[in-house]
């Protein structure tokens, strides 16, 4: 019950967030134009509730066809292929915005696991009990495991936290929810574990077979 009350509430909030920081994010996709070539919003295939794939919204953050070069989806710290205006974008979290988009055609919800991408992750079939757990909620901008840790954790440690936050919020519903935001506005500030380091990026790939996200 608490989640079909709680999709009501993150379309309208989401919603409201739009109308007023539209000015912000003009001002944010003519900086993403003038910077570099290519589109100001970067369109990725990710996973979703129920293992259903669905395209998730970001201000382009890397160079056109990053994804084409390099270690491919995967970023790491010093990443070349990172934008001068990317760089801010990142530090300050501010290229999720679009997701709000993604919040009100019910892709995602506000709080939840964060979604892998599609092609970089093991089929449905293949993951243990543990893993297909964390597909049973709509994925989320922030979650316990961003607050917890956020690129500094293996995927192991995700799913796990993961895992936990769905007991919570079934237990506490809204008000564990709200902590999440809070831990997640202190940790944005913070501006810290905002990029993968290459080291955890490459142990990340080596236990998942390669299959990790940006």
């Amino acid at each position: 019950m608490y989640f079909r009350i709680r999709r009501i509430i993150d379309t309208i909030i989401a919603a409201v967030i739009l109308l007023i920081i539209w000015p912000l994010l003009a001002v944010i996709a003519i900086a993403v134009k003038l910077d570099s070539k290519g589109p100001v919003i970067f369109k990725q295939d990710r996973i979703g509730k129920n293992f259903k794939p669905y395209k998730m919204y970001k201000f382009r953050t890397m160079v056109e066809n990053a994804q084409n070069m390099g270690t491919g989806v995967y970023s790491f710290a010093g990443d070349p292929r990172i934008t001068r205006v990317g760089h801010i974008l990142r530090k300050t979290s501010l290229d999720e915005l679009p997701q709000l988009w993604n919040i009100i055609k019910g892709d995602m919800a506000f709080v939840g696991p964060r979604s892998p991408v599609v092609g970089h992750f093991p089929e449905y079939k293949d993951l243990n009990k543990a893993y297909r757990r964390r597909f049973s909620v709509l994925p989320g901008i922030t979650g316990l495991a961003q607050v917890t840790g956020r690129n500094e954790l293996p995927w192991d440690e995700k799913v796990k936290y993961d895992n936990i936050y769905i007991n919570k919020v079934k237990k506490y519903g809204i008000f564990y929810d709200i902590k999440i935001w809070f831990l997640t506005v202190i940790r944005v500030f913070s501006m810290e574990d905002v990029e993968e380091t290459q080291e955890n990026m490459e142990k990340n790939m080596a236990s998942m077979g390669g299959n990790y996200e940006v």
